[in-house]
């Protein structure tokens, strides 16, 4: 190009006379790649922009799942017009239903596949056990408190890593089972020392913790199993929040309609308007503290979002006690301490074993390949590997 740039230039222009044309130079034919399509990955935002989001995220999922928490209280212990409502098996179908249409709305605007990556029996596996783990949870509301259901979410941690050693042959280190020892203690004491019925309950509250040791079993199962499909089926987590919510509808429904509660449950939907409006925001706010939960975790990593989790369930748990005025005697504010003081250790040593790699890192790396580990995220999924099963697990609504 250039040999016969100057060629012509030569010939065009008379003897004696300066040429004044213009030479192109090399670095101004270049072309300007365009900028990645998409949203700039949170790892190269600014500092404040990223203390924003943080910021917005977490509190987007404590105020979600805050009022998922105390409207599970509401509509499974205090009566409407009279009546408690005694068929929780239609929650889990309404909760599903709607997490589906937001799981599709997310895999259609991510551009995911709407085709199962793993096979259906293995979503069914999921689905049956996680219909029923929510409805022992709505189930044992009828005679337990909420802080003691809530504890109870926190007291799976030994079910969740005995599964994931028996199904996967995962290994735990000596902190996860300090911290799931600590726990179980804390929850045992906070059991053993005041209070645990729930104020609709007139009778012993055994049966509540019969519900919730079935939960435990049941959603030990159900996160173990997800995470077999994650690694084994590399599916992502709309395509199959859309399946397992699906397939969990379409269980709880035929739960409901062989059980003969379906149409007795929908009258009461239809019969009393505050449950309808309850049980609507009941949905709304689970499908809401889903979109946080992994927006958080994807943006800033599993240990961030443990760290949130301990801090909702702490309010949460003050929150009932406040708005449903149930009592807490001192030995059990003991047992709240141990345990949130454990998980949130947990979560304070996870934070700062991932800084320290990513320092170093940071110090090492070429430019190139920091240009491309930051487009990818990959500042904040460096976290997720200190976080084991039982500790994330507790996210799921």
């Amino acid at each position: 190009f250039w040999s016969r740039h100057r060629h012509l230039s030569e010939k065009t222009v008379p003897p004696g006379a300066s040429n004044t044309t213009p030479r192109l130079r090399p670095e101004a034919m270049a072309v300007t790649a365009a900028p990645p399509a998409g949203p700039m990955p949170m790892a190269k935002r600014s500092a404040m922009e990223q203390i924003f989001w943080g910021g917005f995220y977490a509190s987007g999922l404590i105020g979600a799942l805050l009022v998922y928490g105390l409207l599970q209280e509401r509509i499974m212990s205090i009566p409407y017009g009279g009546e408690v409502f005694e068929f929780s098996v239609f929650l889990v179908f309404a909760n599903r239903m709607a997490a589906v249409v937001f799981a599709i709305g997310m895999a259609i605007s991510h551009k995911e596949s709407l085709t199962n990556a793993a096979p259906i029996w293995k979503y069914l596996i999921i689905s049956f056990s996680n219909v029923y783990a929510s409805t022992c949870q709505y189930e044992a509301l009828k005679y337990v408190s909420f802080a003691v259901q809530m504890l109870g979410k926190s007291f799976k941690m030994l079910p969740v890593m005995f599964w994931g050693m028996a199904i996967i042959g995962k290994k735990y280190t000596a902190l996860d089972w300090g911290v799931a020892i600590a726990v179980t203690g804390g929850v045992t004491e906070f059991l053993m020392t005041g209070p645990t019925s729930s104020s609709s309950d007139n009778g012993s509250s055994v049966k509540g913790f019969v519900w919730l040791l079935a939960f435990l079993c049941l959603d030990g199962l159900t996160s173990t199993m997800q995470e077999k499909l994650f690694k084994e089926h590399k599916t992502s987590k709309y395509n199959q929040m859309m399946y397992v919510n699906g397939l969990s509808a379409i269980t709880s429904l035929c739960t409901l309609i062989t059980t003969g509660t379906f149409l007795p449950a929908w009258s009461f939907f239809l019969r009393e308007p505050q449950f309808a409006v309850d049980a609507t925001m009941l949905s709304v706010s689970a499908v809401g503290g889903q979109f946080f939960i992994y927006s958080q975790v994807k943006e800033f990593g599993a240990l961030v979002f443990a760290a949130t989790m301990n801090v909702r369930q702490v309010i949460s748990i003050i929150a009932s006690y406040i708005t449903y005025h149930n009592n807490i005697t001192g030995l059990q504010m003991l047992g709240l301490v141990a345990v949130f003081g454990a998980l949130f250790y947990k979560s304070y040593v996870g934070i700062m074993s991932a800084e320290g790699p990513k320092a170093k890192a940071a110090e090492t790396q070429p430019i190139a390949d920091k240009t491309k580990a930051a487009s990818e995220g990959g500042a904040y999924k460096a976290a997720d590997k200190n976080l084991s099963g039982p500790f994330l697990s507790r996210g799921r609504t």
